[in-house]
């Protein structure tokens, strides 16, 4: 471990910050992506926040998701490469192309530089979009690994794009990989410490709530984990011998309803949770929203599925122990109050 060079792409985002704190914290050196030397100083300003300093171990490389260029000079020397960069617009796209050709074309991308520059292995940042949009299982039993969703049935662009990603990412390395190894790690909504006013789409749903921007709450449900136990993941995913060619669901539990989570919310953070509504929406005024609104249309195949997926495997063959989905909420709200990223009060 010590000394061997970690390339984490997209480290400005909010799971690569938490990938990239989680190998330094470990003893790797790493070097990480970011589309413009713009984005260096907020890499290291979120690696601050959140308490960890890099010193001489963290280097930057210029390298975007759709352009040849920059790759083969990020991955060069590296021994190992946690591909998490990947579009995930809080908007809707105008067309799913929009992210399933960064997506997809991206992950193609890294993998051919880091099979050219001998990498032992890549983890790729895939997502339970990938598995749990496609056939329920049966008997109510919860998502494993082993579900697939269907990228041809009526699902997001997101969902598409992060199936089609998965998809090529796994074909590739079986058809022109060599001896490049792949592992994967999927994980439902990422929560936790936010570092910094970039954050993830499930984080700013906290932040949302936290503003009162939400006046009631659809019917929906969705698992949870902390962006810092996913980062732990890929880490354990990266080396473990056993996780050459798996995939790894990361959740911390059984899915929580939306509701549920606003209750957590108020139970934890107490009066800075006072905006939070606990009041559920009627799935047919969601499903009017919709016919104005397309967050609210993609919603609305969703309202009243009963879902949950299960870690057992990344527990059982990676020795992973995440922190309960409470402790993650707790400190997405316990983040965005420190880093004053709340409304404040009229």
């Amino acid at each position: 471990m010590s000394g061997e060079l970690v390339l984490v792409t997209g480290g400005s985002g909010f799971l690569g910050a938490h990938c990239i704190a989680e190998l330094l914290n470990a003893g790797y050196r790493v070097r990480t992506t970011v589309r413009s030397a713009k984005r260096e100083a907020d890499v290291l300003a979120m690696l601050k926040a959140g308490g960890t300093e890099p010193g001489d171990r963290l280097s930057f490389a210029i390298a975007d998701l759709m352009s040849d260029a920059g790759w083969p000079q990020a991955v060069a020397g590296c021994d190992y490469v946690l591909h998490v960069a990947s579009p995930f617009p809080p908007g809707v796209p105008k067309h799913e192309d929009e992210l399933i050709i960064p997506a997809r074309e991206g992950a193609l991308r890294v993998l051919r530089a880091a099979r050219d520059a001998h990498v032992k292995r890549v983890v790729l940042t895939s997502s339970f979009a990938a598995i749990g949009y496609g056939k329920m299982p049966p008997g109510g039993q919860p998502f494993t690994e082993e579900s697939w969703t269907d990228p041809t049935a009526k699902v997001s662009a997101y969902v598409k794009s992060k199936t089609l990603a998965e998809r090529a990412a796994w074909d590739f390395v079986a058809t022109e990989g060599g001896k490049l190894e792949l592992a994967v790690v999927n994980p439902v909504g990422i929560f936790g410490p936010v570092l910094g006013a970039d954050h993830s789409t499930s984080t700013e749903f906290v932040q949302r709530m936290m503003n009162g921007a939400m006046p009631g709450l659809p019917r929906l449900s969705f698992g949870v984990v902390d962006a810092r136990d996913v980062a732990e993941l890929h880490v354990r995913a990266m080396t473990n011998p056993a996780a050459k060619g798996e995939r790894f669901l990361a959740i911390a539990g059984d899915f929580m309803t939306v509701r549920e989570i606003a209750q957590t919310l108020k139970t934890r953070l107490g009066d800075a949770a006072a905006r939070i509504s606990t009041r559920q929406l009627p799935d047919w005024l969601v499903r009017i929203v919709g016919l104005f609104n397309g967050e609210a249309a993609q919603l609305a195949p969703e309202l009243g599925k009963v879902k949950n997926a299960t870690n057992a495997k990344a527990v059982r063959m990676l020795g992973w122990s995440p922190r309960s989905r409470e402790d993650a909420l707790a400190a997405t709200g316990e983040s965005l109050i420190r880093l004053g990223l709340l409304k404040t009060s009229q």
